[in-house]
């Protein structure tokens, strides 16, 4: 492979780490040196426009989009995503199915004075810009109010200090990449709050007719990874989910098996609907349809508009 091979990506800190991950992987496996390979930055809308819920401005769709299109104009070869933003149904002559080892899929809090969830005064206000974590607080502490924020993880922090809010929860992984560990308050279990389907992920995208791209992606896909991020993304597909969606579901494999665990909340959140489920991890796509249905079913689509 004598040309370069072009790696599009996100412009923010944490998107451009997950790229140089990426690029430092198929180095690795590969005889492709670093010249060989370029990251080029790419803008999206969702990091263009701040100040609205994702879902008002068109959905998930908004962080993948424009890197996708770039795929498909041949402007670059692999495209890299954080795999929770990245919905769930595939678009056409695209291919993502290829996963690097999954980093902690936990869920965090940042405080000031590193206040744990039950130390904040009733009627703190908590930041987020997901109604599956806003629902899931609610559900440990009924008496705290929900602010929508959007942005990186610099500028929401710094709005936790300029006293915008008393708390902001963000993912684990991406203040691990961020060495910013020193920031949290504290860390749920993924039982306290189950994660977004894919979270801690990153997936390299590419064209489905380019060979020697997707044999080149083969070499550096986690198997164990790949397994959980089907069952997970399974329970999105059958739920036919957007952003405004609130589903959590987390995979892991111990042994032979796979065990799932997925919760989905009605519109207004009154309402939680919580199934579980394992069998042997070769039937990882399955039980996450199975478990889809069920949820749907235990539902009656009170999650839909």
């Amino acid at each position: 492979m004598s040309e370069k091979i072009t790696i599009g990506s996100r412009k923010s800190k944490l998107a451009i780490i997950y790229a140089q991950i990426a690029k430092d992987k198929i180095i690795e496996h590969t005889n492709l040196n670093n010249e060989d390979i370029v990251i080029k930055e790419v803008v999206t809308k969702g990091d263009e426009v701040q100040n609205s819920r994702l879902s008002e401005l068109g959905g998930k769709g908004l962080f993948s989009s424009n890197i996708e299109r770039e795929l498909q104009d041949n402007k670059i070869d692999i495209a890299i995503h954080a795999l929770k933003d990245l919905p769930a149904i595939e678009t056409k002559g695209l291919k993502a199915n290829t996963f690097l080892e999954r980093n902690d899929a936990r869920e965090i809090l940042i405080t000031k004075n590193k206040k744990k969830l039950k130390d904040l005064k009733p009627n703190s206000i908590v930041g987020t810009s997901s109604y599956r974590r806003e629902f899931q607080i609610k559900g440990l502490r009924g008496d705290l109010k929900f602010k929508l924020i959007r942005g990186n993880v610099d500028t929401r922090i710094k709005k936790l200090n300029d006293g915008l809010y008393d708390a902001i929860i963000l993912s684990l992984a991406g203040i691990d990449f961020l060495k910013m560990n020193d920031q949290i308050s504290e860390i749920f279990s993924v039982n306290d709050l189950i994660p977004s389907a894919g979270q801690g992920i990153i997936t390299l995208q590419c064209r489905e007719d380019d060979m020697k791209i997707v044999s080149l992606l083969k070499k550096i896909n986690h198997e164990e990874t790949y397994l959980r991020a089907m069952a997970e993304r399974n329970v999105l597909k059958v739920l036919e989910g957007n952003c405004e969606t609130a589903v959590g579901a987390h995979a892991v494999i111990k042994g032979n098996r796979i065990f799932l665990h997925a919760e989905l909340f009605s519109l207004d959140g009154s309402k939680r609907f919580y199934e579980e489920i394992s069998s042997e991890k070769k039937n990882a796509k399955e039980i996450g349809i199975e478990l889809g249905e069920i949820l749907r079913a235990k539902s009656n689509n009170s999650y839909k508009k």
